[in-house]
């Protein structure tokens, strides 16, 4: 009866979950990119300076593909684009991939700075300082923040820019393609992002009058006038999660913030191995949530709820009926595993339509949804004790709880 119970609990919060994830991405539409060279270079007339912000640290394995993408993504000169690459006091190849590539493309459009060390009176955190001194430099009415990891598509710089001038969004926050490599990749990014487009649709978010806002680091547009008035990434010079803490700033100043799906515009490969993976969301996970121990344990419940249960609940039945006998509850008990299998492939399929990610390894998100849940939960323990909580061996500050 308790297995019943727990099962149709599983499969009625997997309803629900599909259903808030259809409308999220319902209202957070793909944003489509621009049709071929000749509509862009028409564009040119009504779009402002855009400058692009990039800040690397220890992202020799990523830099150049990115810049790459970038510089070839437009056809915009340097009158309307500048790309401002930040290289924030890194320990490897870095820099000389930067010099190189500069040497090579001989692009006007291409800047390169190379990172002060940080303020010792000051305490700045991850990438806050290295975008902070880009944005001294960049003369754009436009910033685009994108991280390494990311690949722009042909057209996304002006369409970005052009849906944030039409509907007046002060910041334009992107969800990109999911790419995804290795398989724990594809058990844990896949789930992570679902959760995070529900998240950016929830009511409180959507609501002007709330402070309540999220948003997702690797693509942020900023209308100029608005970075500056919430006062940039100085502002928010000690968050770790300083994505969100940028999007509540913004929602804080009564101005627009809006999300959008941006797979045609861009994609992203956050991690390529387990331990970057772990450190990377075990960093953020829980600061990002304002530090509520609470939505840490929800969100554990959840993925275990979700993800994890049907295929336990499998398991045991199976055991069972080996051992024991099955019962006509037994049966019930199959019917919603199934329904509820069923509703984990659907989920999966619709994320890949959105994330352009797909639906590869989604009969092991029973490993997933754990995974997550672990994450969550290492990302408490992280965050409160100092304990391994880095970023590419820098060592993350304890700092007191946001009031």
């Amino acid at each position: 009866m308790v297995l019943a119970l727990l099962l149709c609990s599983s499969c009625l919060s997997l309803a629900a979950y599909v259903a808030q994830f259809r409308a999220a991405i319902a209202a957070i539409a793909q944003l489509q990119p621009l049709e071929g060279t000749t509509v862009e270079q028409q564009s040119l007339t009504i779009i402002p300076v855009v400058s692009v912000v990039v800040p690397a640290y220890n992202e020799a394995d990523n830099i150049q593909g990115c810049i790459t993408s970038v510089l070839d993504s437009t056809v915009l000169s340097q009158q309307y684009l500048e790309v401002w690459v930040v290289d924030d006091q890194s320990t490897d190849d870095t820099w000389a991939i930067l010099k190189n590539l500069q040497q090579q493309r001989q692009d006007p459009r291409l800047h390169l700075l190379s990172g002060l060390p940080r303020p010792e009176a000051e305490s700045w955190t991850g990438k806050n300082w290295a975008c902070a001194q880009a944005s001294q430099k960049a003369r754009g009415e436009f910033l685009l923040f994108i991280d390494a990891d990311v690949r722009l598509k042909p057209g996304a710089i002006a369409a970005a820019v052009q849906l944030a001038q039409a509907e007046k969004i002060d910041l334009l926050n992107g969800v990109p393609q999911v790419v995804c490599g290795s398989l724990v990749e594809w058990l844990v990014q896949p789930l992570i992002f679902i959760s995070m487009v529900i998240s950016f649709n929830q009511p409180a978010v959507r609501d002007p009058k709330q402070e309540t806002a999220y948003a997702a680091g690797p693509f942020m547009l900023f209308r100029r006038s608005a970075y500056e008035q919430i006062g940039g990434h100085r502002a928010v010079a000690q968050e770790v999660a300083e994505d969100v803490a940028l999007a509540r700033a913004i929602k804080r100043h009564q101005l627009t913030l809006q999300h959008r799906l941006v797979a045609n515009l861009a994609s992203l490969r956050m991690y390529t191995s387990g331990a970057a993976l772990w450190e990377g969301w075990t960093k953020v996970l829980y600061v990002g949530a304002w530090r509520s121990i609470g939505l840490m344990l929800l969100l554990a419940i959840l993925m275990f709820n979700l993800y994890t249960m049907p295929w336990l609940g499998l398991g045991l039945l199976l055991i069972k009926g080996l051992i024991v006998d099955w019962s006509s509850l037994d049966g019930l008990s199959v019917g919603f595993i199934l329904l509820s299998l069923g509703l984990q492939y659907y989920l999966r399929h619709l994320a890949s339509q959105a994330f352009f990610c797909s639906s590869k390894y989604w009969w092991l998100q029973s490993i997933g949804g754990l995974l997550v849940g672990v994450m969550a939960i290492a990302s408490v323990i992280k965050a409160e004790t100092g304990w391994g909580w880095t970023w590419r061996g820098r060592a993350l500050k304890v700092s007191s709880k946001p009031h």
